[in-house]
């Protein structure tokens, strides 16, 4: 095996399973499949054992034999091993015995989970000898190509709807990233850098880095089932925008089982998302394998992708796990994320409110058990979306500094409340 290779073997079609070198490319040239890494299992076997994992630093990188690098990490080596929180007054209150939140919301360095797959793609593109990266973003993916380009020397683009909230905006701009706006939704904004990947030569992390990048996203099922005790919850539901993280965390499962880290069981992986962008949760909710393309109308605006790329994959992976899918409107996102700071005080953005309410639901209807396990992932912090909050979670009470107002205040709620 190579050095350059490290635990990989090579790029294969997802559809067609011909195999490519491992460079910065990520469509098959025969049918157009996605490509993505394949590894050397038996290699891995030998390596990545529970005893050498907890020998290891508290990050993703613990598992590094099976994320896509050469050698050792050059960016990010402190991403990962976010909390996995037990939630039981979360629980009560949703109906089912056992609750834990994966709370990515708090990943270094930028908050969200984005941090993971941004790590693997620029250790991997420094060590293709790009000296430029770039992203396409919905808000969550700029913030980590900029803070983390900023600290690794690169130089970086990213390109991102004009309509963002405004604190995605500044958390991008702060590390000295060249920000793009593009008048237009993600998918319009997507199709550009696609162009522009082409034409510069760049290491677009979800373009023609793609099946590096969207690894990273295994380390959270990864870390899940290590925080557990090496085991797989009976249910784990995942925000989908692309539909990549649905996808990768069943890789996860199933590569863990596969290496004899934990023993096989059954469990379902769900889908959640905005009624207003819902193409997956649509389509998996008729019993179709396809989904048609809509136009984005949420306050989730980091999961608005109206044509998501792996959307026929989640829906596959949802199908394979027997899972389910639903979609909540943006009233019921609100109220989501005031549900978990207000039992567990955890502030998720919009995407966190979307799987915390889905989760809601399946629990109602019976879809999730009541008697069964389940982990909710938590993808990014709710101090990136203000915008979506404010104004409907109260007014804080202004009073002179005078301990008699403040005892007027008390009286008065108290007959209020009584």
């Amino acid at each position: 095996m190579s050095e350059q290779q490290g635990f990989m073997k090579a790029l294969k079609c997802r559809e067609c399973g011909r195999e490519y070198p491992l460079e910065a490319t990520h469509v098959c040239e025969f049918d157009f499949g996605p490509l993505e890494v394949a590894y050397d299992y038996a290699k891995i076997k030998k390596s990545l054992t529970r005893e050498a994992i907890a020998s290891r630093p508290k990050t993703m990188w613990r598992y590094r034999e099976l994320l896509p690098i050469a050698g050792e990490p050059t960016v990010g080596p402190l991403v990962g091993f976010t909390p996995l929180v037990k939630a039981d007054r979360l629980a009560k209150k949703l109906g089912i015995r056992e609750l834990w939140i994966k709370n990515d919301a708090v990943n270094y360095p930028t908050l969200s989970f984005k941090d993971r797959v941004v790590s693997v793609a620029l250790s991997r593109a420094k060590e293709l000898g790009f000296t430029t990266v770039a992203c396409a973003s919905t808000g969550n993916l700029a913030n980590s190509v900029a803070a983390n380009a900023a600290s690794a020397g690169l130089k970086s683009y990213v390109f991102i709807p004009s309509d963002l909230e405004q604190g995605k905006i500044v958390n991008s701009l702060v590390y000295g990233a060249n920000v793009i706006t593009i008048k237009g939704h993600y998918d319009e904004v997507n199709r550009l850098c696609a162009e522009i990947a082409g034409k510069f030569g760049w290491a677009f992390v979800n373009v023609n880095m793609r099946p590096y990048y969207a690894e990273g996203s295994k380390s959270m099922a990864y870390e899940i089932i290590e925080q557990l005790g090496w085991r797989i919850p009976d249910h784990t539901i995942v925000p989908m925008a692309s539909g990549s993280l649905l996808t990768k965390i069943q890789k996860g499962y199933q590569e863990f089982t596969k290496l004899g880290l934990i023993s096989e069981s059954k469990y379902s992986i769900h889908g959640a998302q905005a009624t207003g962008c819902s193409p997956i949760s649509v389509a998996q909710k008729a019993g179709l394998d396809f989904f048609k393309p809509v136009k984005p109308d949420t306050i989730a605006k980091s999961l608005a992708i109206g044509t998501p790329a792996d959307g026929f994959y989640a829906l596959k992976a949802m199908k394979e796990t027997n899972a389910h899918a639903d979609d909540i409107t943006d009233d019921e996102i609100r109220d989501a994320i005031k549900l978990l700071a207000e039992t567990e005080g955890i502030f998720a953005e919009t995407a966190g409110g979307v799987t915390v309410g889905v989760a809601k639901k399946l629990i109602a209807s019976g879809k999730i058990p009541a008697n069964d396990s389940a982990v909710l992932c938590i993808t990014g912090n709710g101090l990136k979306t203000l915008d979506a909050v404010t104004g409907h979670v109260g007014q804080p009470r202004e009073i002179k500094p005078s301990l008699r107002e403040f005892e007027a205040l008390v009286a008065n709620e108290e007959k209020v409340n009584a």
